[in-house]
């Protein structure tokens, strides 16, 4: 979906099919046929913007094999489709039964992270329109901490600044100009933007920027105008930003509150929880870690990494953080001129909502998503975007 900024620029707002995980190159094709033109057709569009993961094995077909760049694109094309954003973080894997920690690997610090985030270069640079010049592909924040020391750190450097020449070239090539984004997530060495603005100050590239995911910058209790702000200061570009919004208990200490939490702890993701105290921030590394005891202080509100649906806010007594994205993008799109122009609508939790919630089939998942699409459309011409054809 493209819309018309106030300034005259081309915003782009698309959905993240890693919601319909598939490691193949003839997986991607049936997404495409059996859930992506579904949503387009849901929302009258003419064309619809998705965001594409492609799995290591996917991105490898397509970039070895020309001819299935070229098919790939004539699918797109034949299916009102169009893609200006991948992501890039989920290496392979992502459909598995337990995901968990597994989505941080290979990092930054591994050769195979740079090889595969060049090759998604390349793949988009011939899938983008050809009325589009610019990509985005956002990736994993450098590794998850545990693992992550000074030798690691300066290798994963190292491959970021190789990136940003390779991409350099790809613009000389194709006349595409792509971009790479660091998408920060509790946990990861890179866990808040302020965290992403040393490392990515100490790349010195302006193709290598951040990707601000709403749902991890809530769980992580930022104040968006403050992190936005501080990017800014830094000369830290926003590449791309992911809308997404987290689980909220309000009152985590009452027993109701903790049992509509449970529900919410499931086994294939890992769901970060955090709380602020006056002490700092603290938090676990997942929801069933933060319900078992006193692991975590109850005090005040929890925040758990769990992409709720955007227009379907958990029942009483949880919420979501769906404000949080609501200022997020007037500060990213609402002013004089937008600070990215590529959005994209990241829900990949559906399976994993608790059994009631959950979508039954393919129409209704279609439906769901069709749903967060028009509640993103709002927002945006609410802010005085126009949509476009």
């Amino acid at each position: 979906m493209r819309f018309r900024h106030p300034d005259g620029s081309t915003v782009h707002l698309a959905y993240c099919t890693n919601v319909h995980p598939a490691e193949t190159l003839d997986g991607v094709l049936a997404q495409l046929r059996d859930h992506c033109e579904p949503v387009r057709r849901r929302l009258g569009r003419d064309r619809l913007g998705i965001g594409l993961w492609l799995a290591k094995d996917a991105a490898r077909a397509l970039v070895t094999d020309p001819a299935a760049l070229r098919n790939l694109r004539c699918e797109l094309e034949r299916r009102g489709l169009e893609v200006v954003t991948l992501n890039g973080f989920p290496y392979e894997g992502f459909g598995s039964e337990e995901v968990k920690y597994r989505v941080y690997t290979p990092d930054w610090a591994d050769p195979e992270r740079l090889e595969h985030t060049a090759a998604l270069a390349r793949v988009l640079a011939g899938l983008l329109p050809d009325d589009v010049t610019e990509g985005s592909i956002s990736t994993l924040p450098l590794a998850w901490r545990t693992a992550y020391d000074d030798g690691r750190a300066e290798t994963a450097r190292t491959a970021l600044r190789t990136l940003a020449e390779r991409l350099d070239a790809l613009e000389d090539l194709t006349g595409r100009s792509i971009r790479v984004a660091l998408e920060p997530e509790p946990g990861c060495v890179v866990e808040t933007t302020r965290d992403a603005i040393a490392p990515l100050t100490a790349v010195g590239h302006d193709r290598i920027g951040i990707c601000v995911d709403t749902c991890h910058l809530a769980t992580s209790f930022e104040e968006p105008d403050t992190a936005l702000d501080d990017l800014a200061q830094a000369g830290v570009p926003v590449i791309k930003s992911q809308l997404s919004a987290a689980l909220h208990a309000e009152q985590p200490h009452l027993p109701e509150v903790r049992e509509a939490l449970a529900a919410f702890a499931e086994p294939r993701f890992l769901h970060q929880t955090r709380t602020a105290t006056a002490a700092g921030l603290h938090g676990t590394d997942d929801l069933d870690e933060a319900l078992a005891g006193d692991a975590l202080p109850d005090t005040g509100p929890w925040r758990s990494h769990f992409h709720v649906p955007l227009h379907a806010a958990p029942a009483a007594p949880l919420t979501s953080t769906l404000p949080v994205l609501t200022s997020v993008l007037t500060r990213l799109v609402g002013g004089p001129h937008p600070i990215t122009r590529h959005l994209e609508v990241e829900t990949y939790t559906w399976q994993a909502l608790p059994p009631e919630l959950r979508p039954r089939g393919r129409a209704q998942l279609a439906d769901g998503i069709a749903a967060e699409l028009t509640l993103a459309r709002d927002l945006l011409t609410d802010l005085g975007l126009k949509e476009l054809p």
